[in-house]
């Protein structure tokens, strides 16, 4: 609450792409963490939620704020058809699915220009409320920090929840949760649409505040970074989203502070650091593998812990 009236315009403008980032990978870890299911086609699931928004806004005339949800909707129900291929195929065979629906998403947001409008994209004004309009990345982040509460809130609980108990049933042993009466099916689907109605509302939120959406914001890379998000936060944990989203969107504005000073002190090496961004996040998913396959959140919790029992070990 206090931090938009201390940070300057680029610190507001990371602070809201960190609460996109965190809306968008906590609907992940739902899918991937808790529920077992791995998908590599989230960022097709953003962009149909920025699109659909989008699209509401300009040609149908909807609020923003209706749109929102209406948006989440539509990401949900093309969750719901790609997940139906989950009750047959799991592991490596249900991430090629994933991963097709990626593609196959993103050659419509390109080639569905009567839609799209293609490479051009779609200008969105910025929301308001009467005559007030939320167009500075100030106004904007108060927008941001509600969703992100509501997303982590309704997340936070819904794991407590007897669907949360059947995620993680599915996620240890479905043939154990089928024996056990729990609908496979039927679990598995809500956990698809569940994650892709947030991400439908983190890219519904992105495009807005950016005020365009072109498919060039969609990438494939743009999956991978949000499962290196819930990798290196932790899987199975909506604390640990929060933190990979954090972590990982401040990795790149890390590498472009590096490479400025090493602009000043070494002219022209620093066009070897921009290349290092997905190096990096590779590094970064098989040290936390390897070193610390639980994520920041196991870090967060033995500190924790530490401070409990501080200055008395027992």
């Amino acid at each position: 609450i206090l931090f938009p009236f201390a940070a300057n315009n680029h610190l507001l403008y990371m602070a809201n792409m960190i609460g996109f980032a965190v809306i968008g990978a906590v609907g992940l870890n739902l899918l991937t963490g808790f529920t077992g299911q791995i998908s590599l086609g989230h960022a097709a699931f953003i962009g149909i939620g920025a699109y659909a928004s989008a699209i509401l806004i300009t040609r149908y005339g909807i609020s923003f704020w209706l749109s929102i949800p209406l948006a989440g909707m539509v990401s949900a129900l093309a969750g719901v058809l790609i997940g139906i291929p989950s009750l047959r195929v799991k592991g490596l065979y249900l991430c090629i699915a994933t991963l097709a629906s990626q593609f196959i998403f993103g050659f419509i947001f390109v080639h569905w220009e009567s839609v799209t409008k293609g490479i051009t994209g779609i200008h969105i004004p910025p929301p308001a409320i009467g005559g007030f309009q939320f167009d500075t990345e100030r106004k904007f982040y108060w927008i941001t920090l509600v969703f992100v509460i509501l997303a982590v809130g309704y997340a936070r609980n819904l794991v407590r929840s007897k669907m949360g108990r059947a995620f993680m049933a599915v996620r240890d042993r479905d043939l154990a949760a089928e024996i056990m009466g729990i609908d496979l099916f039927r679990y598995k689907l809500s956990s698809f649409a569940i994650s892709s109605f947030y991400a439908g509302v983190a890219g519904a939120l992105w495009v807005s505040f950016l005020k365009v959406v072109t498919p060039e914001h969609f990438p494939f890379l743009l999956s991978i970074e949000y499962l290196a998000m819930i990798i290196v936060g932790g899987l199975g944990s909506v604390i640990g989203s929060i933190f990979g989203a954090i972590f990982m969107t401040l990795v790149p504005e890390t590498l472009s502070v590096l490479s400025d000073v090493i602009k000043e002190m070494a002219p022209g090496w620093e066009n070897l650091i921009i290349p290092f961004k997905e190096v990096v996040f590779g590094f970064l998913i098989v040290g936390f593998l390897v070193f610390e396959p639980r994520g920041l959140v196991e870090i967060w919790n033995r500190t924790k812990k530490f401070f409990i029992l501080w200055p008395f070990s027992y």
